[in-house]
Formats: structure tokens, sequence, C-alpha cells
């Protein structure tokens, strides 16, 4: 039976109060994109298309507090039901070794999870997505994405796993540093395995066609001495008609991949100054910068779970009698997320910093800034961005900062009202 104490109170408080900040931040978002019209938009948005903009966000905003407000319920549900207590009498009783046990544990808790989740995602998918006419996946599409990515969770996530447990099972007091150490070189593993192994089960890779596109691409990676192993095109628009485009790989494995869905709405100087963003997050080496500070908090993570693991009150907080690793790992974890989620914030920060200066970097080594600002309003208008979110939005989600802020800083002068 769960007890009330110290940990049970703050870990409560913690989850109620991280749901009311996200509710909130949701709530004033959708009041500050309501208070703006089209004519704040720098003509990316008419009447008709603002219009759009606020049912697709309104739509959005709706679902994905009742989303939050699901998961919460079934977590809070779960727990004081001794849920959690229960799964781990189960698993335990059926002798099996306690790697094997605890992979039963996890196993169990991602599929319920997964089970509260799935009406949500379907109903974005075929309901919202389809409704504002984004949405091109199948039924037949949508099983099988989620078929193969629960086997790929299960495959790589349980090796995963399966090492960090037998790690804090035999590593002693050093346990948390053989784990930090083995999951932060799978990781990297996987960086390298995903291009070649993981993508492809997904979409559709082809080599860009010769032509101007590839020229000019090709061109000004030269003139960066960025060296580039290809340049693909992926079918987004199997699923979606939003468009991106990303980089894959390290050192000279590094591969451009375009959505055909973003070279069917982009002029090529626009391709090429959005690959200039790109490059010049390398060039300016961001994606190190990112890459270390996930390594830290991950080694944070490891370091404090070594110390809480073995405190009696975690475990009766949630009503678990025995004190295994796998046990208290998954409670940890429940534990650990207001702290991650500050951490969240900081590397936000730095991520919002990170590309108004890719965006310079894309500027200054093109020599075209309407390029680029052409680039950013074509990408807000076909994937319906909001173009300026409250602040308290951006600062709890955001990666990237606000378009118009990011149009501000390339056109060099200020946005009337922000």
């Amino acid at each position: 039976m769960l007890k009330l104490n110290a940990w049970f109170w703050f870990i409560l408080g913690s989850l109620l109060a991280m749901h009311a900040l996200d509710a909130v931040a949701a709530w004033m978002n959708l009041c500050a994109l309501r208070r703006q019209s089209a004519k704040d938009s720098r003509g990316i948005y008419d009447d008709a298309d603002y219009r759009r903009l606020l049912d697709y966000k309104a739509a959005g905003t709706r679902l994905e507090m009742a989303a939050s407000a699901g998961s919460l319920a079934a977590l809070l549900a779960f727990w004081f039901c001794g849920g959690f207590g229960w799964l781990e009498r189960v698993v335990d009783a059926r002798g099996l070794h306690p790697v094997t046990t605890g992979l039963l544990y996890f196993g169990a808790l991602g599929l319920g999870s997964a089970l509260v989740s799935l009406p949500f995602d379907l109903f974005d998918t075929f309901g919202i997505e389809q409704r504002f006419g984004f949405n091109r996946t199948t039924p037949a599409t949508c099983v099988a994405d989620k078929i193969k990515g629960l086997a790929i969770g299960a495959i790589l996530g349980g090796a995963l796993l399966a090492v960090v447990l037998t790690l804090f099972e035999i590593g002693g007091a050093w346990a948390w540093l053989y784990g930090w150490l083995s999951v932060t070189a799978l990781m990297m593993l996987l960086v390298f395995l995903a291009p070649a192994v993981i993508l492809p089960l997904f979409n559709k890779f082809t080599p860009l066609a010769e032509g101007e596109l590839k020229g000019a691409i090709l061109a000004y990676a030269q003139a960066q001495n960025f060296p580039l192993a290809g340049l693909f095109v992926m079918d987004g628009s199997k699923r979606s008609t939003k468009a991106n485009a990303f980089f894959t790989g390290f050192g000279k494995t590094k591969k451009i991949v375009l959505f055909d869905t973003l070279i069917a709405q982009q002029t090529t100087p626009e391709l090429v100054a959005v690959l200039a963003h790109e490059i010049g997050h390398f060039k300016r080496r961001h994606i190190a910068k990112r890459l270390a500070l996930g390594v830290a908090g991950l080694g944070l993570f490891f370091l404090l779970a070594s110390v809480f693991l073995h405190s009696p009150g975690l475990y009766e907080a949630f009503g678990v009698e025995a004190m295994t690793v796998y046990a208290g790992l998954a409670l940890f974890g429940i534990f650990y997320g207001p702290l991650g989620r500050a951490l969240a914030v900081l590397t936000g920060l730095q991520s919002r910093r990170h590309e108004f200066e890719a965006d310079r970097f894309a500027v200054d080594t093109t020599g075209e800034p309407q390029a680029m600002i052409g680039a950013l309003k074509k990408l807000a208008r076909e994937n319906l961005a909001n173009l300026a979110p409250h602040p308290l939005e951006v600062a709890l989600h955001h990666s990237h900062p606000p378009i118009l802020k990011r149009i501000e800083a390339l056109a060099g002068d200020p946005v009337s009202g922000r």
C-alpha cells in the first residue's frame, strides 16, 4: 500500500504543477494569437488564411490539453490504485532473472502509456491534420508505422535497458558511471545507424536528380568546405503536406535530405538558404554543443538515480514493497520529471540562440537575406505556423525562435508591435 510521505506529496505536487503550467501556457498562447491579425503577419497570411490558422491552433491546443490531462489522469489512477506495486509483484512472481523481470516491468509500463496516447495520436492525424488538409497518411501506413515503431523500440530500447539494468545490478558504487558511458556510446552508435538502417524502414530516399538545384547545393557546400556524402529526396508527402529538411551523419558521412514537399514549395535560392542554415549549425559547432549538454544531462540523471535508488521513501510513495533496481529506475524517472523539465527549458534557450546564429550564417555566406526570409515565410504559411507565440509557451516548449523574431533579425528592423 502506498504511503503518503514527503516523497508522495512532492511528486504529486510537481506533476500537478507541471500540468497546470503547461495548461496556462497553452491558454495564454491561444489568447495571444487571437489578439493578433493578418496585418501583423508581414504579408504571410491573408484574412482567410489567418482564420484558418486560428481554427487549426485552437483545435490543436484543445487536443494537446486533453492528451496531457488524459495521460496525467491515467498515471494518477494507476498510482493511487497501487498499480506500480501490483505490477512489480506480478513480474517478480515469475521467478525470472532480475534483468528479464525489469524488461517485463518497463515493457508493461511502456505499452500502457502507448495505449493511453494512441487515441489522441489517431485523432490528431485523421481528425485535425486531415481536416486542415495536411494529412496524407493512410490507415495502412499508420498501422505499419506503429508496428515498426513498437518493434524498433522493443529491440533498441530493450537492449539499452538491459545494459543499464545489468550495470546497476553488478556495478556497485560506480554503476551510474558505467551506465552513463554505456548509454552515451550506444546513442552515438545510433546516430550513425539511424540514416542507413532505421529511417529507410519508414520512408523512401532517392538521390536528388541532376539539375539546377543539385548544382547550386553542391557549389555552396564546396565553397564552405563542407563535404557531402550525398543529396537525397525523402517522400515526406507520403504522410503529410508539411515540409522540412535535415542532415544525417557526421564527418565525411554527412548527407542532406530534402522533403519532396519542400522542393515543391521553395525556389532554388530559398532551398540553398535553408541548407546554408543547417550547415551553419555544423560550422558554429551547435551540434557538438547540444550533444555535450545532452550527455551531461544524462550523466546527472544516472548520478541522481544511483543515490535515490536506495531511498525507501521513494518506493513507499508508490506502494512498491521490494526495492528492486528496475522498479527504482521507473519510479525515479517520474520523480526526475520536474528537474528534467527545468533542464529542457535551458536547452531550449540554447537551441533558440543557435537558430539565430545559423540564420545569420546563412545570410552571411549566401549574401541573400531575402532568400532566407522568403523560405521562412513559405514554411510558416504552408505549415500554418504561429508567427509570434506567447513568451511562456516559447520558453517551455520551443526549440526555435518565433518566425517574426527571426525575420526581424534577418531584416534588421523591428517587427511592429513585438
